[in-house]
């Protein structure tokens, strides 16, 4: 099993991550308030800005105050399979 440090030492399996995304957009923020609300989210700020948001393949919205792309260098860091998307020309 994985681990990813998120931020403040806390860490999630890199197994169950679906999806790493910004909380800048509508319909973020309409997926991590309907988790609050049905208490799925956790919140792994520690009172910081968010700046990025985890879905977990359980559902759970996990919030972190790193930005995306240090977590995804991460997972990429520990995994050495993902490779980026790029744009073919």
């Amino acid at each position: 099993m994985q681990l990813i440090n998120i931020g403040f030492g806390n860490i999630v399996s890199a197994n169950r991550i679906v999806a790493i995304v910004s909380p800048e957009s509508a319909p973020i923020k309409r997926i991590v308030q309907e988790a609050k609300d049905d208490g799925t989210a956790i919140d792994a700020t520690y009172g910081r800005k968010t700046r990025a948001v985890l879905i977990m393949d359980s559902g759970h919205v996990v919030l972190s105050s790193i930005q995306p792309e240090t977590v995804a260098g991460r997972l990429d860091k520990d995994e050495g399979d993902i490779q980026p998307l790029t744009e073919e020309k």
